[in-house]
């Protein structure tokens, strides 16, 4: 199946934003009916989440203020793709510095397109389990608090809109579908799946 007549190309850019973090751009398209139009859309590095199951049954979240809509959300541990960080290493990196934890064995579930109509960000999902609790290391600037739950309280959390962030949304999809055993993971050792990827 070919997807030619859906096809948009670029004909024209101009950069709107330049930041730190983000980049903004508006570009020309030529439609697949040969009309034009205008595309703005962010520019991110790409992310990551992880799912960290502890022995007990309970999952690791974290309540954390987000400026943009001014509300503190419950969320899995996540964070930016440093340049050329494999998406392992990233998450590995982000659990141990934003809970202190660190996992024995890593399961990479899938990615997911987070707001696909003006965004070219992608998250990369990952399972942890065999926990051990350590030393957090937030970043300067970050605050947040770590706690534990059950996953029949993040479903409910999900179900009655005490939980509207995305990416912890779409984890709990998969924490429902790998805990009924409808979804299997391949699980590996934190060392031998750093190799893999």
């Amino acid at each position: 199946m070919t997807d030619a007549h859906l096809k948009e190309e670029a004909i024209g850019s101009e950069v709107l934003l330049d930041g730190n973090f983000l980049h903004a751009r508006r570009d020309t398209v030529r439609l697949p009916d040969g009309a034009s139009a205008t595309r703005e859309y962010v520019i991110h590095p790409g992310a990551v989440v992880v799912i960290p199951m502890l022995d007990d049954g309970r999952i690791v979240l974290e309540r954390q203020y987000r400026y943009p809509i001014g509300q503190v959300m419950i969320e899995f541990p996540a964070g930016k793709l440093d340049a050329g960080e494999a998406p392992l290493v990233c998450g590995q990196r982000e659990l141990l510095e934003e809970t202190g934890y660190t996992a024995i064995e890593w399961a990479h579930a899938g990615a997911m397109h987070l707001a696909v109509a003006y965004s070219t960000e992608i998250i990369h999902i990952y399972f942890a389990r065999g926990l051990s609790l350590g030393e957090r290391q937030l970043d300067h600037g970050e605050f947040l608090d770590v706690f534990t739950a059950t996953p029949a309280e993040l479903f409910s959390w999900c179900r009655d809109g005490t939980l509207t962030d995305a990416k912890t949304l779409t984890c709990g999809l998969w924490l429902q579908n790998v805990l009924s055993g409808a979804w299997t993971l391949d699980w590996q050792m934190a060392s031998h799946a750093a190799a893999n990827r």
